[in-house]
């Protein structure tokens, strides 16, 4: 059993919990996830680390309400249990693994999609704590569903907020606020890593194509066991079958088959909108 240390909601479809799971906190680097389960009954729901505390022995997961067992979930308040939790899984960010000196030479910007925020944070913040200034982007339908600006403002180099309405920030997608910041504002970047929908992905790497900018994309597809034996989070990555959960999360964006990895994302629509209408 993981306690919850805390519990709030961020906006009307997605919460936040800082989970008590010291030997995760202790192993996990920025892009690894967790699988968890709300109870014995409850589905394996794969969750990127949002953040993490080594001394407190801590976890911090940002969910969104979807089904059934988000649901669940999102029912849980401070002092109450999650049943099970298995992690790390899968690898680090390749920021963590490369020797920091290249990292450092590099000029980053990151595309957050909604609840890739979340994602996002951990890899921008070890940067931070290296010396390290990124560019970051976070792009929402709203402003009333934005989440983690204050967060991410303290360890960006420079944040640029937008929304597809224009109610705050820039209007217009991520795409045209990143298309903009290299054509009309003299941005150049060596690197791009983009989290969110995959369809966000999928035009963000043809933009990125054309800027002649190397990007990197968490694929988060249906994951079952979460170890690369079930086979459900398989995908297609230059022609060749990878599994997300131990290959991955990240992979090359400019290598990434999006349209077949969006079917399977259908997989299971009909069980999870049945269990979603029996709660």
């Amino acid at each position: 059993m993981y306690k919850i240390l805390e519990a709030e909601h961020l906006n009307d479809s997605i919460f936040r919990m800082v989970v008590e799971a010291p030997m995760v906190a202790r192993a996990c680097e920025p892009g690894q996830f967790v699988i968890v389960r709300t109870d014995e009954e409850g589905e394996r729901i794969p969750l990127t680390i949002c953040d993490y505390d080594r001394e407190k022995g801590t976890i911090t997961i940002v969910v969104q309400v979807i089904g059934a067992g988000t649901t669940m979930m999102g029912r849980l308040g401070t002092g109450e249990f999650l049943q099970d939790m298995v992690g790390p899984l899968g690898q680090p960010s390749e920021l963590v693994t490369s020797p920091l000196e290249e990292v450092k030479a590099k000029k980053i910007v990151f595309v957050a999609g909604g609840l890739g925020t979340a994602p996002v944070y951990p890899q921008v913040k070890w940067l931070h704590e290296n010396g390290i200034d990124a560019d970051v982007i976070i792009g929402a339908k709203t402003k009333d569903i934005l989440i983690m600006e204050d967060e991410m403002k303290a360890v960006a180099g420079n944040l640029y907020i937008t929304t597809d309405d224009g109610s705050y920030g820039r209007s217009g997608m991520v795409t045209k606020c990143l298309e903009d910041l290299v054509k009309e504002e003299g941005k150049s970047y060596d690197l791009c890593i983009c989290i969110g929908p995959m369809i966000m992905m999928k035009f963000v790497c043809k933009l990125t194509e054309t800027l002649n900018i190397p990007t990197v994309v968490s694929m988060n597809p249906v994951m079952v066991d979460g170890t690369g034996m079930c086979g459900a989070c398989r995908l297609s990555v230059d022609g060749e079958v990878k599994f997300a959960c131990v290959d991955g999360p990240e992979f090359d964006g400019h290598k990434v088959n999006f349209d077949e990895a969006m079917r399977r994302t259908q997989t299971y629509r009909e069980q999870e909108t049945a269990a979603r209408n029996a709660l």
